[in-house]
């Protein structure tokens, strides 16, 4: 199911952004928490770039399963952070490649024509995006807008789980779970980047996919239970969190890290009861059990874009949707079965 169509007379503008005689723009808009059929497809005003910001025309934009939460509202505890009653802002997404359109008048770096990719807060299923200048980098040459697009959230939280939280080394032995999905398919690159001996879980349509990223090893979940055999990891990125955390850290090396990184959890606080276990497990063991959050940080966005260009980092679409379908991509987003990442064109 696309975006719900309106007439011109029931279109809506996004609140806050309509003003007498405004250039216009198509998005995809939500004005209640809700599932995927609560996305319209809207002409809401063109936004207008401050002093330090940048207005992009959007090629394409990616999406992931944190939009899905902050559209549903669920678990209520993304309410705190996006808004109470209703989102914050009315266009979700969070990751863009396109073109620079305009630039406030304190930004130097960037002018327009040049092609960007980066993340905003303020939505980016829209046609134009207003994005901070210090979120955008340069497109590496030979990289497509998509392929781009499909790059800044999950490959910053693999870099920053495997880099700054676990400190990968050449030689250790790095585990990857969810290794076919958006953040795992970039995790099982950047750990073989970084030297490391690299095993992917995935299920049996997805092997052939994890091999071809340069896994090492491929564990077939649905024949193999990773934490039933007698291999033990110095690194565990466990981006499904199927298992329980004592079965999990049964194939940690005593001083490993692990890190849990689903995301999901009960309808109220989520993952915070995991994260709060693991936080309390690691004051007992040597172990070192690291829940964390992502940040969006330029100089990491830098990196990808260095290992974009040397071809050590690929990134995987698993399906694109045009923009008036982005309520089926979210939707298939969410069934949680995604072979790398999804795009969204504009």
């Amino acid at each position: 199911m696309g975006i719900e169509q309106r007439s011109n007379a029931e279109k809506r503008l996004v609140p806050g952004a309509s003003r007498a005689g405004a250039a216009t723009m198509r998005a995809a808009v939500q004005h209640r928490y809700g599932p995927p059929s609560a996305l319209e497809s809207s002409e809401v005003a063109i936004p207008l770039p401050g002093r330090g910001d940048v207005l992009v025309q959007v090629g394409a934009a990616s999406v992931h399963p944190g939009d899905y939460f902050v559209m549903t509202g669920k678990p209520y505890v993304v309410r705190l952070v996006f808004g109470l009653r209703r989102p914050r802002h009315g266009i979700p997404g969070r990751d863009l490649a396109g073109v620079v359109a305009a630039v406030g008048t304190d930004v130097t770096a960037l002018r327009p024509g040049d092609e960007v990719f980066g993340w905003s807060t303020a939505g980016t299923l829209a046609e134009y995006a207003c994005v901070p200048a210090d979120n955008l980098v340069s497109v590496p040459a030979d990289l497509s807008v998509m392929d781009a697009a499909a790059v800044p959230t999950s490959a910053m939280t693999a870099l920053q789980a495997l880099r700054e939280i676990a400190n990968v080394r050449p030689g250790q032995r790095v585990l990857v779970t969810g290794a076919s999905g958006g953040v795992g398919s970039f995790a099982v690159q950047i750990a073989k980047a970084f030297g490391a001996e690299v095993t992917g879980v995935c299920s049996t349509r997805n092997v052939d996919l994890v091999r071809s990223l340069g896994a090492d090893h491929v564990v077939d979940y649905t024949r193999t239970d990773f934490t039933r055999t007698e291999k033990r990891y110095d690194v565990i990125l466990d981006n499904v969190e199927a298992q329980p955390l004592a079965a999990v850290r049964r194939v940690l090396t005593p001083t490993g890290t692990l890190i849990p990184n689903s995301g999901r959890g009960g309808r109220w606080i989520g993952p915070i009861g995991r994260i709060v276990t693991a936080r309390v497990l690691s004051g007992f063991t040597r172990q070192h059990l690291k829940p964390f959050t992502s940040l969006g940080k330029r100089q990491d966005l830098l990196t990808l874009a260095d290992l974009l260009t040397t071809g050590q980092v690929t990134p995987v679409i698993d399906r694109t949707y045009p923009l008036d379908e982005a309520s089926g991509a979210l939707r298939y987003v969410a069934a949680g079965h995604t072979r790398g990442k999804v795009v969204i064109t504009v």
